[in-house]
């Protein structure tokens, strides 16, 4: 991409220029893009034959009150109504090709988040961190498609719970075998920088279920904690979503539903960490996000 220090625009396009496009935050991404503008009622109308909307409102129209009853209590496991949730997971359908519509569940809804282990690999690890202080996105109220960085202070308080829903298709290839879901949370205590395990152990070949496990107390006083997700000897396939880890009144877990767990951020946000990032990652491990008919 070639770079320019400046441009210079003749006269009688000066007007079409400005009226035509518009430049971006120059401190976060330096860009020229074209000025939204009012949509035209034809450009409406063409909008609304690319959308799905139209048929994913007349799918939700055929529902009983019975089955959309049943769509609001799974919408009300990520914080949205029953209609949000529908739209949501017909999208994802209709983009996947899959006919039809899904069955609500309160254990998994859409998207999900997928460790996946195959030849020649037998163990993956992953990590999400708590310091006591760390960036996120935030969504610009307002602003289209616009994020800023937030400074989030985390005081760690007991009780610290943490849980999950997942479902496993594992087998052993051999050796030392663990699935496991686990906090290591650091607490000082006379001077001492001590470490406390807080695991949940995960059955290999289990539909989807809950577990959660919670701390109640430790010497001195918590200070921050890391989160794991460590499967060794093992290949196949974990589904995981619904993460919570509660302390203070509110769940911390970043992307607790498993919408993007692979999610890395750009220079402009390279102070944010990534909702999850590898420790131990060989060749034929991977993790993500997907949607999957359960």
């Amino acid at each position: 991409m070639a770079q320019t220090s400046y441009i210079e625009i003749p006269p009688e396009q000066i007007e079409a220029y400005y009226k035509g496009l518009q430049t971006g935050d120059r401190f976060v991404f330096n860009k020229i893009r074209k000025k939204i503008v009012m949509i035209s009622r034809k450009k409406k109308k063409g909008l609304r034959a690319k959308s799905y909307l139209p048929t994913i409102a007349e799918a939700w129209n055929l529902l009983s009150e019975a089955e959309k009853t049943e769509w609001g209590n799974a919408g009300a496991e990520m914080d949205l109504n029953g209609y949000r949730l529908f739209v949501q997971d017909k999208a994802a359908r209709i983009i996947n090709d899959l006919p039809g519509n899904a069955t609500p569940s309160l254990l998994h809804q859409s998207w999900v988040g997928n460790l996946i282990i195959s030849e020649p690999a037998s163990e993956i690890k992953i990590i999400q961190l708590h310091p006591r202080f760390y960036w996120v996105s935030k969504k610009v109220a307002g602003k289209k498609g616009m994020f800023e960085p937030v400074k989030i202070t985390e005081d760690l308080g007991l009780p610290f719970k943490i849980s999950l829903n997942y479902r496993s298709e594992l087998e052993v290839v051999g050796g030392e075998n663990f699935a496991k879901f686990y906090a290591r949370v650091w607490h000082s205590f006379q001077g001492q920088d001590l470490y406390e395990i807080l695991e949940i152990p995960l059955g290999y070949t289990d539909d989807w279920n809950h577990k959660e496990i919670t701390l109640s107390e430790v010497s001195g006083y918590p200070v921050a904690y890391e989160l794991y997700f460590h499967l060794k000897g093992l290949r196949g396939n974990l589904y995981i979503d619904n993460i919570k880890v509660e302390h203070s009144g509110q769940n911390w877990a970043r992307d607790p539903w498993c919408k993007d767990i692979h999610h890395d951020f750009t220079r402009a946000f390279f102070q944010i960490p990534m909702h999850w990032a590898g420790v131990i990652l060989p060749e034929g491990s991977s993790y993500e996000s997907i949607y999957k008919d359960f």
